[in-house]
């Protein structure tokens, strides 16, 4: 089944075009990385993918609905560029964070000993149960996004969809955090994440779609490298680097990386 399908996708803001005319899907089960340089539409495809912000043209579709009528909160989760800083002043602890994936199942907030369970499994498969008790605000950036994560899991969330997820983090915070995607994804979540480090995706994400506000390139990562796709997108002689050798198993742009994606 195909989780995210779009189809000839035009958006704008005002008189700017930020998505021009994108189609591709999704399957159930896949790791869709998503890259491009700045201001190419790397975000605002991401929302638009998860029905938060409507279409000018085109159809979106979330697990077979049309994504802005999509209801079932519990099947998808968005962790959003910014979310850790927020967390920074969030006076609640960790459990309390992650319990809130459970609250969509229980209307009139009564949880049930599967919840406990749920939310105890979610905090554990990302290692962070010993911090169950502190203060979201005390954890460092790479610990706030697991707890996001965990957040998700205890939703039994079937996709999980992260914008710029580790831009603050430690290389080796970095590290960890793509090792737990690469396992849940093993474990059967479809995951689409927007990144800027070309090298990173290609090496942890099993399909690339390249964007600079129309598509450039959408397959396996194994032929992203190959292809003309880069210096078409980035407008440039762009290549990706293999640094097995002294990196963390992936690579890194050549020439320019881009730092972010405004819109």
């Amino acid at each position: 089944m195909t989780a995210v399908s779009l189809s000839d996708v035009v958006f704008s803001y005002g008189d700017v075009p930020v998505v021009d005319g994108v189609s591709l899907d999704v399957p159930e089960g896949d790791f869709l990385g998503l890259v491009g340089p700045n201001g190419s539409g790397k975000s605002t495809l991401l929302t638009l993918m998860l029905g938060l912000q409507r279409p000018d043209s085109g159809e979106i579709r979330l697990f077979g609905e049309p994504a802005h009528e999509f209801a079932d909160g519990e099947r998808v989760a968005y962790v959003a560029q910014d979310v850790t800083k927020t967390a920074r002043d969030m006076p609640i602890t960790v459990r309390e964070v992650v319990r809130m994936g459970r609250y969509p199942r229980n209307l009139f907030g009564r949880f049930s000993a599967a919840d406990h369970a749920a939310v105890d499994d979610a905090l554990e498969r990302v290692d962070i149960l010993d911090l169950a008790d502190r203060r979201v605000g005390s954890l460092s950036g790479g610990q706030r996004q697991r707890v996001f994560v965990a957040r998700a899991l205890a939703a039994e969330t079937e996709l999980l969809a992260l914008d710029e997820p580790t831009v603050a983090l430690d290389a080796e915070s970095r590290e960890s955090f793509y090792t737990l995607l690469g396992e849940l994804n093993d474990q059967g979540m479809t995951i689409v994440l927007v990144e800027h480090d070309i090298g990173v995706v290609t090496a942890r994400a099993s399909r690339i779609a390249c964007l600079n506000k129309r598509l450039f390139f959408h397959g396996p990562s194994d032929e992203f490298a190959d292809s003309d796709a880069l210096a078409a997108a980035y407008g440039t002689n762009q290549r990706v680097l293999d640094h097995t050798h002294t990196h963390h198993g992936g690579g890194s742009l050549s020439d320019e990386k881009a730092e972010g994606d405004e819109s």
